[in-house]
């Protein structure tokens, strides 16, 4: 009967009820649509840092990301690929050479990233596989090749098929040089990207810097992010720590780390702050609405119902308008994303700014069902608890003040 009444009653004041279900709909879709917004940027972040080379894993000889020179290689590659064995199913990884370089052609010259891999494996780990839209790959054999990113050619003002000079340090501290042709021009997410890294076969970058069969890191890639710690343990368990270093991508992204956790705090934030706007509304609506109703209640009270049933009862109608508008809201708020992951959201005008942090030219939308659990939770919990407060109210009307009250 409480509940048949409470439902009964909000349909009473149409115009009331209309209003108090807008700021329920809109609340709960802002915070649906804006906490997978965040999802997305923070996703596409964690999505291209690892796949912009970094992996889920690295190795390296301790100090070369200190001091990422030649020297710093690792000599004993076998003892590496022992360890690999230890990796979970389904993980993939590349060696790889990587060294500073500088990049010249007859008009241009620059700082770059030379990164010597395998063009098979390199695929499956990194960006670069799917990468290349001018041009081709690398193929297995190709030792005259080079892969260079769309705004590193717009900077250098060439093309497929021109020559580029690269010249480093080599393992006997001279300066090597090579010629090498342009086979595939590559796009990537982040333009800093494209200016930075240039990839050629890693028998190429070897021959080039004299280093015979050793290599500068070993990226991998899991199947699952749950699985990077215990796959890092394992890896440092099989290698020494005073010679390799075993690193996460966590430790290797750390801008990326801590704008994650923001990202998280502000989501959570998000939701609070929309719930104290929205609960102010609910609270002055059904406190109205109370007021409105003072002979009813008193009547009610008059006639023997307990203020507990009376309490119940205002409850009630608090939790059908939270209900209405969660299901209302919650549509919305899957439609809002559906529309959106297809295209995303365009952000190249800001992407310059953004890219310190690896921030994505297209976000798309990604829905986290713990954020839908906890907005849904939120506003119907502390929804019920402040409609507490009115219910109270109404609860404790005198009958005989109520039956004189005009």
């Amino acid at each position: 009967m409480i509940l048949q009444m409470g439902w009964r009653n909000i349909w009473r004041n149409k115009r009331r009820t209309a209003v108090i279900l807008t700021a329920v709909i809109i609340g709960v879709w802002s915070m649906i649509f804006l906490g997978a917004l965040m999802r997305g940027f923070s996703d596409r972040m964690r999505q291209n840092g690892i796949a912009t080379l970094t992996g889920h894993i690295q190795i390296h000889r301790s100090g070369f990301r200190n001091d990422p020179v030649i020297e710093n290689r690792i000599t004993s590659s076998a003892a590496v690929l022992d360890a690999l064995e230890f990796l979970p199913e389904g993980a993939r990884w590349t060696p790889r050479i990587r060294v500073n370089a500088v990049a010249s052609n007859a008009r241009h010259s620059a700082g770059i990233t030379l990164v010597g891999i395998d063009p098979g494996r390199e695929a499956a780990v990194s960006f670069i596989g799917n990468a290349v839209h001018q041009g081709r790959y690398l193929e297995p054999e190709d030792p005259l090749g080079i892969l260079i990113g769309e705004a590193f050619v717009r900077k250098f003002e060439t093309r497929l098929g021109n020559k580029l000079v690269l010249m480093s340090q080599d393992a006997n501290g001279e300066i090597a040089s090579r010629a090498f042709r342009i086979v595939g021009i590559f796009s990537a997410e982040l333009e800093s990207t494209e200016k930075q890294f240039a990839f050629v076969h890693i028998a190429a970058s070897r021959k080039m810097l004299g280093v015979g069969d050793d290599i500068c890191e070993v990226a991998v890639v899991l199947d699952s992010h749950r699985q990077v710690e215990s796959a890092a343990k394992a890896l440092r368990q099989h290698l020494p720590e005073h010679t390799y270093s075993v690193e996460t991508w966590k430790e290797l992204l750390p801008i990326v780390r801590e704008t994650l956790e923001i990202y998280d705090y502000f989501i959570f934030i998000w939701f609070l702050a929309v719930f104290i706007a929205m609960g102010f509304g609910l609270v002055n609506t059904i406190l109205m609405a109370v007021f409105e109703r003072i002979r009813e209640f008193g009547l009610m009270r008059s006639l023997g119902m307990r203020s507990r049933l009376v309490v119940a009862e205002v409850l009630s109608e608090s939790f059908f308008l939270l209900v209405l508008g969660l299901a209302a809201g919650n549509l919305l708020g899957l439609l809002s994303v559906w529309a959106l992951s297809v295209k995303g959201i365009d952000l190249s005008a800001f992407s310059e700014g953004m890219e310190f942090a690896g921030m994505s030219r297209i976000v798309f939308p990604v829905l986290v069902p713990r954020d839908i659990a906890v907005a849904n939770a939120t506003v119907l919990i502390l929804g019920l608890a402040v409609s507490l407060y009115p219910a109270i109210k109404a609860a404790r009307i005198n009958p005989v003040a109520a039956m004189a009250y005009n």
